[in-house]
């Protein structure tokens, strides 16, 4: 089995093991004890904050170990929004965080707080002119990933840092995603991440909050972990998360390199090798192990179940999946296609061979989907009518969009087709279609029982 998801989360690091099973004998015991077992394991969690510390680009006293990289978001969130709770209530994110900061936000909002969403362009990327924008006098804390954790686009952050400074708004990074490839750069205030997305062990974040950064933690109070985290430290898990994002920063650039070259194979053969797919995400600014693409008339749910049964772990944005009748809010922000989506996230120690069998089983997996859903294979001599309407309703995707694939051939030149659909994803993938094919998205109106979205053919 290939495994390609470290985005979801990468497999143990050998380094992150071995830190385990030694600190699981040494670590064990009470770190705030005086006694020599505690002094013991003192000095492994002092050890392992400042080698964090050290990768995070902070002083230790600024970091704090935490239970996963989302707590640390709720957390910093919720406590720099505290802390600054005289300022104002407002809070700037952007349309594509993780669901974690997205969840956070929610939970100041329903409390009476406001909320101002930055939306991005089609790679997945805010402009810091619109970002500064968003930022109000009662602005009390902004937030932005580092990278996008579904197409890799690395966004901004030292131009949008550099904004939030001058008005003097603090920034959260979710650096989660880009932490295990270098520091984040710009003038930052607090900064979250996660240990098993870069070859740590579940169950431990980090959560960092600059001096001089105004800061109520809530909650019962905690003497552990300056306050930040509460109950008692995971010291084994805490000393394995640490010498391994030292071990994969210090092999970084030269992992990167090669993986990049590996992502880019993909993102330039997949479109040659799989008819109607579109590569998302921004090809040049990006995160070197990820790329992510969307193919038509495809069912994403299937698509990951045959490539699984092909041996290939893969992960989707798709709104097709089990987990949710939805579009990906990343890819729906973005503007780009939702179905069919799928996203390759390579491990360390990726080999040329793998991702050839890859390329090599991807195009007929799609083709199997495409047949099993009935998708249109060519263009055939119809009788044109001025104008038709399709019943999609009941629907999911991507059938609506194979729907009208089958008749837009069916009307002249200028003639129209609505699609009547109920899901939701049709918003998303019916324009996006019209841009791949090159025909024009008039625009969409309430029907009965759901919505009609109207193409007009250009070709």
């Amino acid at each position: 089995m290939t495994y390609f998801d470290v985005a979801s989360s990468a497999p143990l690091h050998p380094v992150a093991r071995q830190a385990l099973q030694a600190s699981l004998d040494e670590g064990w015991a009470d770190p705030a004890r005086l006694y020599r077992e505690g002094r013991r394991a003192r000095m492994l969690l002092d050890a392992a904050r400042e080698a964090a510390a050290d990768a995070v680009g902070c002083r230790p006293d600024e970091l704090s170990f935490t239970s996963s990289g989302t707590r640390a978001v709720h957390s910093g969130i919720a406590g720099a929004l505290a802390g600054r709770r005289r300022v104002g209530r407002h809070l700037v994110v952007s349309a594509v965080e993780h669901s974690s900061v997205l969840h956070s936000a929610a939970a100041h909002e329903a409390d009476g707080g406001t909320v101002t969403e930055v939306g991005v362009d089609r790679a997945g990327a805010v402009a810091p002119d619109a970002y500064a924008g968003a930022l109000r006098p009662d602005t009390a804390l902004a937030c932005l990933q580092s990278a996008n954790h579904e197409v890799g686009t690395r966004q901004p952050v030292t131009e949008v840092a550099a904004a939030c400074s001058a008005a003097g708004v603090p920034l959260l990074v979710d650096a989660a995603q880009s932490l295990p490839w270098g520091p984040v750069d710009g003038d930052w205030s607090l900064l979250t991440a996660s240990a098993h997305k870069w070859g740590g062990p579940a169950g431990v974040g980090l959560l960092v909050v600059r001096k001089g950064v105004r800061f109520a933690a809530q909650g019962p109070a905690d003497e552990r972990e300056s306050g930040r985290a509460a109950g008692f430290e995971n010291i084994p898990a805490v000393v394995a998360a640490a010498a391994s994002l030292r071990a994969v920063r210090a092999e970084a650039d030269a992992d990167g390199a090669r993986l990049r070259e590996l992502t880019e194979r993909i993102r330039a053969r997949v479109p040659g090798l799989v008819p109607d797919v579109e590569v998302v995400g921004d090809p040049v600014r990006r995160l070197p192990h990820l790329v992510t693409f969307s193919c038509l008339y495809v069912d994403g749910e299937t698509v990951l179940h045959e490539l699984d049964r092909a041996g290939f772990s893969v992960s989707s944005g798709s709104s097709c999946t089990s987990s949710t009748l939805t579009p990906s809010h990343v890819l729906k922000a973005m503007g780009v296609l939702s179905e069919g989506n799928v996203r390759v996230s390579l491990p360390r120690g990726t080999q040329e061979e793998e991702v050839e069998r890859f390329l090599e089983v991807l195009p007929g997996v799609v083709a199997g989907v495409r047949e099993q859903l009935g998708a249109p294979v060519a263009a055939a001599s119809r009788t044109e009518s001025a104008s038709l309407v399709v019943d999609a309703l009941g629907k999911r995707c991507p059938l609506p969009v194979i729907e009208l694939a089958k008749v837009i051939g069916d009307v002249p030149v200028g003639g129209t087709v609505t699609v009547l659909a109920d899901d939701e994803a049709a918003r998303l993938d019916i324009p996006a279609w019209c841009e791949m094919r090159g025909q024009e998205y008039v625009g969409e109106k309430p029907a009965d029982h759901g919505t009609a979205y109207v193409v007009r053919r250009s070709s």
